[in-house]
């Protein structure tokens, strides 16, 4: 049989890589559409903290219990969205104006401070993706977030968001954080509890160990002063 020429060969490993990002993107889109009506088991970012503890000689378990929307706290729901996304009603995922704000920010103090993610955007990541930041990662959390906002409500997106976030080491969900750090269950959280628990999302494992330091009070009474005006699905 005669060689490929480098011309043909390279066509058809480009037909083959693009193959490949179809295949991945109905995966993903059959993933989201099973999730419209069923709770996922496992997300790649629990499945990577638990290959975390088994790196560390821990044994790799993780506290998570499902609940539905109407059993977490509507304090909890203000506080995340007056904490991490405003504007998470009327965006179609993305929140350019405070991505532009992000990189000021960012460029003024010389480092990554902020991140301008969106609810959408995060949950994208926590479903399917890994905590690196790459140019290749962000593009993959870009499609994903335009899937998730194409195929299910906002309801269902804060619902999954509030259930799979990661808000400890190996504290998943609001459940299994209302009852980590307040001995409640989801559904009886109230104001100042829910407000320390959105000003915990940006670094939860940290504030898992240091739960009472002068930043995350401030955080906490800062979220807590805008909740009332924070709208959230019904």
């Amino acid at each position: 049989m005669a060689a490929l020429r480098p011309g043909r060969l390279f066509w058809r490993l480009v037909g083959l890589l693009a193959l490949l990002v179809l295949l991945w993107h109905l995966w993903v889109a059959a993933c989201l559409l099973w999730w419209r009506w069923i709770p996922p088991g496992e997300t790649a970012f629990m499945q990577l903290r638990k290959e975390e503890m088994r790196e560390d000689g821990r044994p790799p378990r993780v506290q998570y219990q499902w609940v539905d929307y109407g059993r977490i706290s509507p304090h909890l729901k203000r506080a995340l969205v007056a904490s991490e996304d405003a504007k998470f009603l009327s965006h179609d995922g993305f929140d350019w104006d405070g991505m532009e704000k992000a990189m000021q920010k960012n460029l003024r103090r010389g480092r990554i401070v902020a991140g301008g993610s969106t609810i959408s955007q995060q949950l994208a990541k926590n479903l399917f993706l890994s905590g690196e930041r790459s140019i290749v990662r962000k593009a993959q959390e870009a499609v994903i977030t335009v899937m998730l906002e194409s195929l299910l409500p906002k309801r269902r997106i804060l619902e999954l968001y509030c259930n799979v976030i990661e808000w400890g080491d190996g504290v998943f969900g609001a459940e299994a954080a209302s009852r980590h750090y307040f001995g409640v269950a989801a559904r009886g959280l109230g104001p100042a509890q829910a407000a320390r628990l959105a000003a915990m999302v940006p670094n939860p494992r940290l504030y898992d160990r240091l739960r009472q330091t002068p930043g995350l009070a401030k955080r906490t009474a800062i979220i807590q002063s805008r909740m009332p005006q924070a709208a959230i699905p019904r």
